[in-house]
């Protein structure tokens, strides 16, 4: 250690320093910049005029020495005139105090083949709580072994799938879409696990589209709208939950649309999600929309009572409990809005028998989900039957009663009748007049006509759970 420079400064007024220096780092560059990428570094030593920054990845001290190395230099020595020099190392260990140092750490061994990275640094943590910090961090729970897979979400499982395994991407941007509840945020998030577990150089950012609008106004009003942009066109994959935020924000669209075209250019992975699909996502640009639909959009449709049967005893076995068979059945036929309201339903039922240790039984979830239960059996009305079926097919509500019989209108009249039948406690001949005067014999006939085809027919047997999800809100 310099003589000239311990009679200046000893090691704790070299401290100091670099203490008032932070603070005037995070009040010119804001928390967000300063909990990003200023925050990890931390003062290593000294040495006659220089000063040593220790920063835990190779990544961070990259970003720091492009954006920000400079105007740490020029603070220190407004703070300290003798500094002439400011020093980045990488050290992912955490360095000893500085009173105990007296000079310089040696940066850690390299290989030429990992970019200069330290050896057997990938994925330092660092790093890690960086870029989960920019975002979400991804729920350990959401994998792809703790998803239930059924008819409504196989196409979209095994895209999400094929997306986490490959190198490229094989489709840009995957866009996912259904219904709240039915597992468009589980599979994002196992995406996400799957990359990091196969590719952890990866750099992988989760977040939803509010938390995206929140960073870029955040970055608008701190003027450093450069360092957002930089920053989300560095990662690999880009994964944004709920997209249908950014409808009707125009700024936020505008730096959306560069970021995406910017990531697709490099050959970075985006994954979108959404309530609806792009076409039906109003107030969205249509340049936006266009582009949203250029890889693979894949629905996820309500969940059948097989797959809800399936998700409540892969529940109960996560849970560590034995739930009888009639106790999944009635979950199953009675929780139909989505899946977080029938994993908390089973939740429910689970710990108030293991609190009172009573038996679990039917009656019991009655009981217990009392308030759950009347909210899916809400009184549904024959026109709202009807409206919302004739929406669901593209006719006109007069065809719900006319004499029409072609067959593009026939089948939804009959799906309307057999839904009438299931929601209201209306009789056949009830049901009839409402259906433009026709008779209970054709009432019957439709409803045995739907129980028959909804067996044989997938797609059908979607548009009722969907409609059923729909009436019952």
């Amino acid at each position: 250690m310099s003589t000239e420079m311990a009679g200046a400064a000893a090691p704790g007024e070299i401290r100091e320093q670099w203490l008032r220096v932070r603070e005037m780092l995070r009040a010119e560059f804001g928390d967000t910049a300063f909990r990003t990428w200023l925050k990890p570094l931390d003062l290593g030593g000294f040495d006659h005029d220089k000063v040593v920054i220790t920063v835990p990845t190779q990544f961070i001290r990259d970003w720091i020495v492009t954006h920000y190395a400079d105007r740490i230099r020029s603070l220190w020595t407004s703070v300290n005139p003798r500094v002439r020099t400011i020093a980045l190392l990488v050290q992912p260990s955490r360095p000893r105090p500085v009173p105990a140092l007296d000079r310089a750490p040696q940066a850690p061994e390299r290989s030429a083949a990992d970019g200069g990275a330290p050896r057997g640094e990938l994925w330092a943590e660092g790093e890690r709580e960086t870029l989960d910090e920019l975002g979400a961090r991804l729920d350990p729970r959401f994998t792809f072994e703790t998803f239930v897979v059924g008819k409504p979400n196989e196409f979209a499982v095994a895209a999400a799938e094929r997306v986490a395994m490959s190198d490229s991407p094989p489709f840009n941007p995957l866009f996912l879409h259904g219904g709240v509840g039915l597992g468009k945020t589980h599979l994002m998030h196992a995406i996400g696990w799957r990359i990091r577990q196969r590719a952890p150089a990866k750099r992988v950012v989760y977040l939803s589209a509010e938390k995206f609008m929140y960073q870029f106004v955040r970055a608008l009003r701190q003027k450093d709208v450069m360092s957002f942009k930089e920053l989300f066109r560095s990662v690999d994959v880009l994964m944004v939950d709920d997209v249908q935020f950014i409808c009707g924000k125009e700024s936020t669209q505008e730096e959306f649309f560069h970021t995406f075209n910017a990531l697709v250019d490099r050959g970075r992975q985006i994954v979108i999600s959404a309530d609806r699909s792009p076409a039906d996502l109003s107030g969205l640009e249509e340049r936006i929309r266009s582009r949203l639909g250029w890889g693979l959009v894949a629905d996820i449709h309500p969940t059948t009572y097989e797959l809800r049967l399936g998700i409540l005893e892969s529940k109960a076995e996560r849970l560590g409990c034995e739930v009888p068979r009639p106790v999944l059945e009635f979950l199953a036929r009675h929780i139909t809005s989505n899946v977080r309201e029938l994993e908390g339903a089973l939740n429910r039922v689970v710990h108030h028998t293991r609190l009172f240790g009573a038996p679990m039984t039917v009656e019991l979830c009655r009981e217990i989900l009392r308030d759950l239960l009347r909210a899916h059996e809400r009184r549904v009305t024959i026109d709202e039957i009807q409206r919302a079926v004739a929406h669901h097919f593209g006719l006109k509500l007069s065809d719900m009663s006319s004499s029409r019989r072609a067959r593009p209108v026939a089948r939804p009249r009959q799906i309307a009748m057999y839904l009438c039948k299931q929601l209201t406690t209306r009789s056949l001949p009830e049901i009839g007049r409402k259906f433009g005067g026709r008779d209970h014999t054709t009432v019957l006939h439709a409803i045995r006509q739907i129980e028959r085809l909804k067996e044989e027919d997938p797609q059908l047997a979607q548009d009722l759970e969907l409609l059923v999800r729909q009436l019952r809100g």
